[in-house]
């Protein structure tokens, strides 16, 4: 069922972005992105659903760890910015 609404989602949106070239109006980046991230939700909860238990526990731990891992080299990086940009200013 998800499949098939996804399925739809994406036609819609390669509808949407023809309509807007034959009306000749500029695509705007973030409607763009913002209907890209809802079709890529819509296909990962359907791919998911489809999935054993098991499966699903590995990739949903494995993104977890990759967002901490993300958020603490984000917070090291910072660091070392504003001790760099401390440094220029003295």
């Amino acid at each position: 069922m998800l499949t098939a609404i996804a399925i739809g989602l994406s036609l819609a949106f390669i509808v949407w972005l023809i309509r807007l070239a034959v009306k000749k109006k500029p695509v705007r980046a973030h409607m763009v992105m913002y209907m890209l991230s809802w079709l890529t939700g819509v296909f990962t909860i359907s791919y998911f659903l489809s999935m054993d238990i098991e499966r699903i526990a590995k990739i949903l731990i494995s993104i977890v760890l990759g967002a901490i891992l993300i958020f603490i080299a984000a917070n090291f990086q910072k660091k070392q910015m504003e001790r760099a940009n401390n440094a220029q200013e003295k």
